[in-house]
Order: structure tokens, then sequence, then C-alpha cells
């Protein structure tokens, strides 16, 4: 598949193949921000709201085509993500996202950014956004800067 080609399975267009790193600052920031103005439920609130209604069109798709259709969602994510080193496995009953190296930790660290305690989480809380209404399921395993995420059939 070419790299114009992955971008379909994206919720947005872009017409640079890799993303711009300096975009995890704005997340860590904005994750800091709601944390401190609405408290840590507040922050999950926002990331479930993110997941369900940003992410709609993924969850949409992921719903019409099963696993295969997760699988390849990720595979064209984290191709466009700079510094990712992520490996996506497809089987009958899961998809497993191998995060050997999370692209925002990395990029956070090598900056000298302080990094929002509680910011992992926020790939089980919208995963799980994503995943529920299409009738799948998340489970992360790890996390500060390499995880596994195991999305299944509820």
């Amino acid at each position: 598949m070419t790299p114009g080609a992955q971008t379909s399975f994206l919720p947005h267009t872009d017409t640079k193949p890799v993303g711009a790193a300096d975009f995890y600052f704005a997340i860590n920031a904005t994750f800091r921000f709601v944390l401190n103005k609405l408290g840590p439920d507040g922050l999950r609130q926002y990331w479930t709201d993110l997941g369900a209604r940003y992410f709609a069109p993924v969850t949409a798709r992921w719903k019409s085509g099963g696993l295969t259709a997760v699988a390849e969602y990720w595979r064209a994510f984290f191709a466009a993500e700079p510094g990712a080193e992520v490996e996506v496995h497809q089987s009958p009953n899961e998809v497993t996202l191998d995060v050997k190296v999370c692209p925002a930790i990395k990029h956070l660290r090598a900056n000298g950014r302080e990094i929002v305690p509680c910011f992992c989480e926020h790939c089980h809380v919208i995963g799980n956004a994503m995943a529920a209404p299409a009738g799948l399921t998340v489970r992360v395993e790890g996390g500060n800067g390499s995880c596994r995420q195991r999305f299944t059939r509820c």
C-alpha cells in the first residue's frame, strides 16, 4: 500500500506522509490544562468525548469492517507518527499493537518536557470510547514509553 492510500484509513486528510512531532507538545499541554481545570474525572471525560466524537468515522469503519479495519487504521496511524516503532498484529480474535517506542513519549523526553503523569491513560480511555460502539474493547498493558494494546470483540 502506498503512503497516500494509507491516509484513507485516518479520520483526517494530511498532505504530509508523516506528522510533525511538535504536535506532541500541544497534546501534553492540553492534557495538563484540562487536568488542572477539570481534574482527573474531567480529563477522562475529555478523552471519552474525543474518542466518541472526533473518532466517530473510525468507529463506524471498525463497526462495518471488524478487526481488519482496526488493524488497517492502526497501521496507517503509526505510519504517520514520527518516531513510532510499533508492530500491528491481527489474528482472527484480536488486533495487538506492540508499541516498542511510543512516539509521543520519546519526543517529549528528548525535548526535556515534563510529561503529564497520567499521559498514557489516554490510549486506554480514547481506545475504549472508539471501540465500544463497534462491539470491541481494548486492554492496555505497560506504558511509560512502550505498551501492548489488545483490541478484541466484547
